[in-house]
C-alpha cells in the first residue's frame, strides 16, 4: 500500500541544513498498525507528513498503492489526501463554531458529497465512536477525549485507506489514551492501515510494529 524507498528530507534553516530525514525506508500494508517512536526532532511528524503527502521528499522515492507519487502535481497530492488519507492531531484541531456533526461531515464538502448524505454518514460516523449522544455539541463542550473521539470520526469521513495519527493521546490522561488507542488500532479490522507517531510505549505495544526512528533514520535492533 504505502512504500517508501531512501526517504531523505531536507530542511533549509538561517543556521544550515536541517536533515529530518535520513535514508528511511519501509513499507506499510493494509490492515496493519505501525507505531513510529522516537525522541523531539527524531523525524516523527516528518514521516508522518512524507507518508500523507503534506510534504516533499528532497530525494529518494514514495508509493501509494503502486503509483509513485513524489514529483505528483500539487493538484494530484491534493486530491491523494482527500480521498486515501485520514489525519488525527494531537491538539484535534476542530473548528470551536462547529457541532461534532458538523465537524465530521466538513470533509465530504470537499468531495461534493450531497448534504443529506454528509449529516447521515457523520451521525453513523459519531455512533461508531460512541458519540451519538453528542452530535449537536460544539468542541468546547466536549471532553479532550471525546475532541479526539470527533477528531477520528472526521478522519474516517471519506472512507481514507489509511490513517495517519500524530501524537493523538498526547493531551490525554492514561485511560482516555487507552480507549483512544484502542479506537484507532480497532480500524485495522476495516482494513485501513495506521500509523502513529509517538513517545509512548504502551501506544506502541498496542500496535502490530514498532519503528523506532534516531537522528531521521530507522534503528534496526
Amino acid at each position: 500500500m504505502l512504500v517508501l524507498r531512501e526517504a531523505r528530507k531536507v530542511y533549509s534553516r538561517p543556521g544550515g541544513e536541517v536533515v529530518a530525514l535520513d535514508g528511511v525506508s519501509l513499507v506499510v500494508l493494509p490492515g496493519e498498525t505501525v507505531a513510529v517512536m522516537g525522541p523531539s526532532g527524531s523525524g516523527k511528524s516528518t514521516l508522518l507528513h512524507i507518508l500523507g503527502c503534506l510534504d516533499r521528499l528532497t530525494a529518494g522515492s514514495y508509493e501509494v498503492n503502486g503509483k509513485r507519487v513524489e514529483r505528483a502535481a500539487d493538484l494530484e497530492l491534493s486530491l491523494l489526501r482527500r480521498r486515501f488519507f485520514g489525519f488525527v492531531f494531537q491538539r484535534f484541531n476542530l473548528i470551536p463554531e462547529l457541532s461534532a456533526l458538523d465537524n465530521v461531515a466538513l470533509p465530504m464538502v470537499y468531495t461534493r458529497v450531497p448534504r443529506n448524505r454528509r449529516r447521515q454518514r457523520a451521525k453513523a460516523l459519531l455512533e461508531q465512536v460512541g458519540l451519538g449522544h453528542r452530535l449537536h455539541h460544539r468542541p468546547a463542550e466536549l471532553s479532550g477525549g471525546e475532541e479526539q473521539r470527533v477528531a477520528i470520526a472526521r478522519a474516517l469521513a471519506n472512507d481514507p485507506s489509511v490513517i495517519l495519527a500524530d501524537e493523538p493521546t498526547g493531551n490525554l490522561d492514561s485511560r482516555t489514551g487507552q480507549e483512544i488507542v484502542q479506537l484507532l488500532c480497532g480500524l485495522s479490522h476495516h482494513g485501513k492501515a495506521v500509523v502513529i507517531a509517538t513517545h509512548s510505549r504502551a501506544v506502541a505495544d498496542a500496535c502490530d510494529r514498532v519503528l523506532e526512528l534516531v537522528d531521521g533514520r530507522i534503528r534496526r535492533g
